[in-house]
Order: structure tokens, then sequence, then C-alpha cells
């Protein structure tokens, strides 16, 4: 089945800018975020939503602020105004350091692993905060990527872009989150790997991790998640279930490509 032949079906998409559903029992919830970095604002009144085990992507044109949400949910923007919330906690404007300790994984789209270090070496500083590194868990990284255990004791910097982001991923996996933040997974690599990536991706989410993703790739990625949010100039525009989205004649003519 092509993308086309699932676009068929109509829906038409929320708009979020006047009714953003709005979940008591997410795990991550983002309400009114101002952001940016310095004094330059990037984001207003974002809200976004993630549940328990969901995936969730959030598309638009480049330069919406797409990465700027993720880094504001990880701490690494400056926070203007609205609340960030990850389980109980009011994470708003937290340090990277602690909110990891909360359960929260991230995956930057650009240096990504430490390229001087071995494989083995990158996923144990995945569990730095650990008194010892969890041999179940890298077993379980070895097990969904087994690429990485063949590689282990090679260089990051000489894998393959590819190889690169599977190695981030567990990374990020080490720890064990109940969410994981990934930011353009599928970015540099090669047409035929993008699926492989994807359905890693998907497989992740399967075993019981939510994901939040921002995506080029945003046919795709409303195709496989759950839920999606298009972000415009900063603000929330659209917000639907990922094949409502996708199915809707104005986003796909104003943000799919048709």
């Amino acid at each position: 089945m092509s993308l086309d032949d699932v676009a068929t079906d109509g829906g038409a998409a929320t708009s979020a800018a006047q009714n953003v559903t709005l979940f008591e029992d997410s795990l991550l919830s983002v309400r009114n975020l101002d952001a940016g970095y310095g004094d330059l604002q990037i984001l207003t009144d974002v809200d976004l939503d993630v549940t328990d085990e969901e995936y969730v992507t959030i598309v638009g044109p480049n330069g919406a602020g797409k990465s700027t949400v993720m880094k504001s949910v990880f701490g690494l923007t400056s926070h203007m105004g609205g609340t960030v919330t990850f389980g109980s906690e009011d994470i708003t404007a937290m340090r990277p350091e602690d909110i990891i300790h909360l359960g929260l994984g991230y995956v930057p789209q650009n240096d990504n692993v430490f390229s001087s270090l071995s494989v083995r070496e990158n996923l144990e500083m995945g569990a730095y905060i650990l008194d010892e590194v969890p041999q179940d868990a890298l077993n379980e990284v070895f097990e969904r990527f087994p690429i990485l255990e063949e590689r282990q004791t090679q260089k990051a910097g000489t894998l393959s872009g590819g190889q690169q982001q599977m190695l981030a991923m567990g990374r990020a996996l080490m720890l064990d989150p109940d969410l994981l933040l990934l930011d353009e997974p599928s970015a540099g690599l090669a047409p035929d790997l993008v699926a492989d990536m994807f359905d890693r991706i998907d497989a992740i989410n399967d075993a019981g991790t939510a994901v939040l993703m921002v995506e080029q790739n945003a046919k795709e990625a409303l195709r496989r998640c759950d839920r999606g949010y298009v972000l415009v100039d900063g603000k929330n525009r659209y917000e639907d279930e990922g094949t409502t989205l996708l199915n809707d004649p104005q986003v796909r003519q104003d943000f799919l490509g048709g």
C-alpha cells in the first residue's frame, strides 16, 4: 500500500489553534509554552500531550520550532512562560541532568554519539547516573540492535549514519525511559534505510516506551504514529490522530506536498 492509497479516505483534522485536545492523564503535558534562545522567542503558547505508551509526532515546515519544542521539554532552551509536566513532576526549566532521573530520554538530531569512544563505551555512558552498568539493559539494546553488539569495540565515529542513530537510541534506552524524545531520527539516512529506522522506532513503542518524535518525513511519521501535531511559526496549527492529519486535504496541500 502506498502513502497515496492511505490518504484516499477522508477526515478533517482538528485546528489545534482553535481546539487543542487536553489530556488529564498525560505522561507529558506542555501548556502555553513560550520558549526560545536567549532573548529570541521561538515558541508561543504551545500545548502538547503524550499519554502513557503513546506514539506522537510533531511535523511542520522548516523553522516552525519543532526541535525547539523537544529541547524545551528537556531543559535546553530559555523558558519564557508556560509549564512542562512529566508524570507528577513539574520539570519546567529543569536541568537535563535532573530530568533523565525521572524517566525521560532524549536523542538529538546532531552530535548524538561520542565519536572517540567505542560503541560499548557509548552505551555505558547512557547509564552514567547508575552505580554500575545494568547488564540486562545492555543485553536488551544488543538484542534490539544486533549490529551494535557486533561492533561494540569499534569507535562510534567510524559507524555509518544509520548505525550512529541506532547507537544514540540505544544509549538513551539504557535507563529504560518511560518517554523517548527523538529529533529527526531519519535525517541523513539513505532512502532504503528510512523504513528500517521507522520499524525500529515502532518496536520500541510497541515494547511500552512512549515516543515523541520530530520528523522531516512527515507522511511516513503520521502514517505510523497515534497522534500528530502540526507546528507553524512556533504555534500549534493542527492536532489530531496521525492518519486524520495525513488524510486531511488542507494539511496535505500546505505541509505534506499534496
